[in-house]
């Protein structure tokens, strides 16, 4: 076995693909991205507090949320927001190289997320803008819950590049 390495037995980092990529003349209108699902525990409440630094009782005390009729603990709306985050899926790795970066986004937070809650993340093609030699992809993102209910929708937009003609 030799020590020096031969440009064919080189590692190629962008090789390591976790899914074949495409390009954003490849993408349609409809395409979804599902995000796996997870249930929203006391842990990630923690976390979040910690990363936010919010510490209103709403969302760390249990206690507190009872005497207001809730069931649990209400996560924060940037908590539901990041359900939704593309790198929790695929949608970065099938847009791999071309991909520039993450423009835009808004949200409606319309119910809320309680501690316990499974949550479904969802994003989905709904725009595609053509540039000279970019172009942006508007994604409709959805979380839903165990319970079949629309807790987040928004969108989020991205820029990429173009393939070279």
């Amino acid at each position: 076995m030799s020590n020096q390495d031969t440009s064919a037995d080189r590692f190629d980092p962008f090789s390591h693909q976790l899914v074949p990529t495409k390009g954003f003349e490849d993408l349609k209108i409809g395409d979804k991205f599902p995000i796996p699902s997870r249930t929203i525990g006391d842990a990630n409440f923690a976390a979040f507090q910690l990363a936010s630094g919010d510490n209103h009782p709403i969302h760390y005390d249990d206690e507190y949320c009872k005497a207001l009729g809730y069931s649990g603990m209400l996560a924060h709306g940037f908590q539901v927001l990041i359900q939704a985050t593309p790198g929790a899926g695929l949608f970065p790795h099938v847009m791999g190289d071309c991909m520039i970066g993450f423009i835009e986004q808004s949200s409606k937070f319309l119910k809320p997320l309680i501690c316990g809650d499974t949550v479904y993340p969802m994003l989905e093609v709904v725009d595609l803008k053509k540039q000279s030699k970019t172009g942006v992809i508007t994604l409709k993102a959805t979380v839903h819950n165990q319970r079949n209910e629309l807790l987040m929708e928004g969108e989020q937009k991205f820029l990429v590049k173009l393939k070279q003609s």
